[in-house]
């Protein structure tokens, strides 16, 4: 047997073992009863977006977050339009890239990591550049940890009537989001996240009247959410091309147990109390949190290296051998490495990770 360990990352991450067991289970991509399936996961998706099914759809696209997420930018955006694209962190950079590399029109507003975007200086790009027609952001920038407030991201959109896309690929199922309320366009999550599937695909959910008038524009055909979209529409849950089945099946079991756990509320509330567990006593033992208490998120921290001489592929090497997967850092200039507290986690297992870290470091004293 594989040793199970517990996945400390933003995802993919610990799941339970009632989910995995709906893996076993081989499936047709053409049956009536597996579209049945992906339509029952559609809706779901809306009812925890709070998002009124007349109005949005939910997309499902195969694949990591990341062919997602090109999936809109090549979708949303004609060669007329033009898209804002704030980052703070290597998630925003990298959606960045992606609108470079299939030549759509971006400006980038590049914003210190450990900083919230200042949105006072993001609605005077706005201002100045008249042409921009669409604003993107990470909300949950798994890079630090830092949560990037929506509303007045949302704000500027309405103000100046821009098409809204939001990553909340590590944040949707796990922190409240009013989709319909925040008047967001395109909303962009994974299965591996907060829902705690398994990796496989990803989903956007969309305002209807927005994605109707996206035809034409996608230059990649796999990737092409307005057909996606079309084809779930007209032939009631089946996908485009061969879909990953057993991933599908995990996903709708851990969205029953998301209904069980009490739906994504109490779910934020397990992933805030662990946290601020992890934050509290670890910052006792002498590893400091990058990112202030106000801007980070119920989902992953950021940890500094408590001494110069701090080995982390060592550190690393030791939680693994007590059954705990870490996370390395993504702060090229500033020596960190980072722990998630999402998935099937409960506060004994931070008990138990806090534990073998004091004697991690007691041993190093010696």
């Amino acid at each position: 047997m594989t040793k199970q360990y517990k996945l400390l990352t933003p995802g993919p991450l610990t799941t339970t073992q009632t989910v995995k067991e709906h893996m076993l289970e081989d499936r047709c991509t053409w049956d009536d009863a597996y579209k049945n399936l992906t339509q029952t996961i559609r809706q779901n998706l809306l009812e925890i977006a709070e998002a009124n099914p007349e109005t949005y759809t939910t997309v499902l696209q195969q694949g990591s977050g990341s062919f997602v997420v090109e999936s809109v930018l090549q979708t949303a955006l004609s060669e007329k339009d033009h898209v804002l694209i704030i980052s703070n962190g290597a998630y925003g950079n990298r959606m960045i890239e992606m609108a470079q590399r299939i030549n759509k029109r971006v400006t980038a507003v590049k914003v210190d990591f450990e900083n919230i975007p200042d949105f006072q200086q993001v609605e005077a790009v706005v201002q100045d550049n008249p042409s921009i027609t669409h604003i993107a952001m990470v909300h949950c920038e798994t890079t630090t940890g830092i949560l990037n407030p929506l509303l007045p991201f949302t704000e500027i959109a309405e103000k100046y009537n821009l098409i809204t896309i939001v990553d909340a690929m590590s944040s949707f199922g796990g922190i409240p989001i009013h989709v319909e309320e925040l008047n967001i366009d395109y909303l962009i999550s994974s299965a591996n996240k907060c829902i705690q599937g398994v990796p496989g695909f990803g989903f956007v959910i969309a305002k209807q009247a927005t994605l109707n008038n996206t035809k034409g524009n996608a230059q990649s055909l796999a990737l092409d959410l307005y057909d996606q979209w079309q084809t779930m529409e007209q032939d009631k849950g089946k996908w485009r091309y061969t879909s990953p089945t057993h991933v599908v099946a995990a996903f709708h079991q851990a969205l029953i147990e998301l209904d069980k756990e009490g739906g994504v509320e109490a779910r934020y509330n397990r992933y805030r109390e662990l946290n601020e567990y992890l934050r509290k006593h670890l910052s006792e033992i002498g590893f400091e949190p990058y990112i202030e208490d106000a801007n980070q998120s119920p989902i992953i921290t950021t940890f500094l290296y408590p001494y110069e001489t701090f080995d982390f592929n060592d550190f690393y090497q030791k939680m693994k051998e007590v059954g705990f997967i870490l996370y390395p850092g993504k702060l090229m200039d500033t020596p960190s490495f980072r722990i998630g507290n999402i998935g099937d986690l409960e506060i004994e297992d931070l008990y138990n990770l806090i534990g073998n870290i004091r004697k991690y470091l007691l041993e190093e004293a010696e």
